[in-house]
């Protein structure tokens, strides 16, 4: 398959040129005879992005509007998630279908999703979300972690239904969460995890809210664990907000031991004082992603899936202001993301995927700011999605 994009301004760079692709791959060759041509009129191309870090599977995305409920710490919330879980009209397949496709539509080429698994649920969630992938296969990457929200060791059964799911062949990844602060069982939760990720050959994402020392705590018992078991460059650990707190020198050295074991991380960006320190992070060679988290669940009403927009709120979490800034702000929702899962940088370079999207503008920086309409997403050389709707 071979199509011309003619045109048109790959990162705003320059005067107008034909970006050629050829079997879904950007080509530094001219346009085969007989290719397709696609007119862009003069649009930036940026590269689409990559949600490291998403919750489809608890989402009431295009459904009424919930009214949420005052909650006191993560027990309360799983306590809403249950209750949202039962209200919803809607199977999990499709509310995850729903907002998986308008990632796509904004851009997204590939996600990270997270499906609750616990004995509320069954592996509900799970199932839901890879039914959603699977309607969606062409359009958008996804890898899917079986996440343990209610606790692996304080809500009996879940280490089943873990294990259950990670011989499913539905799931990439075994989740964890706060294994001091939630769950009270360091060992036993990580034990467990590390394990399934062993012996199924999958990857381990952990949720780490925990700050300061019960945070450090942990993060030493994962780089411990990944080199005991060899597990290197299969391990994130997301939020991860005890970074931010620690010293420089305590930073340096936790990131060297993250490179060294090339364990990833993510943010979401959800604050000033919580949002990782990524360029300190990238200095020492640590893959750093930016996600969604949850969107329009018991959790928060806003989210959105919008991974420009994402970029967007971490430049303005980070009080980014220079150029380089906020092109840094995109590169990690771009490239960090696909640092994170495995994927080729979608750069237009020669051979690189040809995933990207088409907006009005005049560079990157700007897009940051101003988070354009998204008038045409291409994917594998192949328009998936045009003004705002799925083709």
């Amino acid at each position: 398959m071979s199509v011309v994009f003619r045109d048109v301004r790959p990162l705003g760079m320059g005067r107008p040129v034909d970006l050629v692709v050829v079997d879904g791959r950007v080509s530094g060759a001219p346009a085969p005879e007989g290719a397709e041509v696609v007119e862009c009129g003069g649009r930036m191309a940026l590269p689409s992005l990559v949600d490291a870090h998403i919750h489809p599977d608890k989402t009431s995305w295009g459904g009424d509007w919930v009214s949420r409920r005052p909650a006191t710490g993560i027990a309360g919330y799983c306590d809403q998630d249950v209750e949202l879980h039962r209200a919803q009209p809607r199977p999990v397949g499709e509310r995850a279908y729903g907002l998986m496709a308008h990632a796509v539509t904004r851009g997204t080429r590939a996600m990270r999703a997270h499906a609750d698994v616990a004995p509320a649920y069954g592996l509900a969630g799970v199932e839901g979300v890879a039914e959603a992938r699977e309607r969606l296969a062409g359009a958008l990457d996804v890898q899917i972690v079986a996440f343990p929200q209610h606790g692996v060791v304080r809500a009996p059964g879940t280490a089943a239904l873990l294990e259950d799911a990670a011989r499913s062949g539905f799931v990439d990844l075994i989740g964890g969460i706060d294994p001091i602060g939630f769950d009270h069982a360091l060992d036993e939760q990580l034990d467990l995890v590390f394990g399934l990720a062993d012996r199924y050959g999958v990857g381990v994402d952990l949720h780490l809210h925990d700050r300061d020392e019960m945070g450090t705590q942990v993060l030493r018992a994962v780089v411990e664990r990944t080199r005991a078991l060899s597990l290197r460059g299969r391990v994130t650990v997301s939020h991860v907000f005890c970074l931010p707190f620690l010293s420089e020198p305590a930073l340096d050295a936790m990131a060297a031991d993250l490179a060294e074991l090339d364990i990833a991380l993510t943010t979401v960006a959800p604050s000033e004082s919580l949002v990782l320190p990524v360029a300190r992070l990238r200095e020492h060679g640590v893959r750093v992603g930016l996600g969604s988290d949850g969107v329009r669940d018991s959790w928060s009403p806003f989210g959105n899936a919008d991974m420009l927009h994402r970029a967007h709120l971490l430049g303005w979490t980070t009080d980014a202001r220079l150029d380089e800034e906020l092109t840094s702000c995109f590169a990690v929702g771009a490239h960090g993301g696909a640092d994170v899962m495995g994927l080729a940088h979608a750069d237009f370079a020669p051979g690189a995927p040809a995933d990207f999207v088409l907006v009005e503008g005049e560079c990157v920086p700007q897009a940051v700011v101003d988070v354009p309409r998204r008038d045409v997403v291409v994917r594998g050389g192949r328009i998936v999605a045009r003004d705002g709707a799925l083709v």
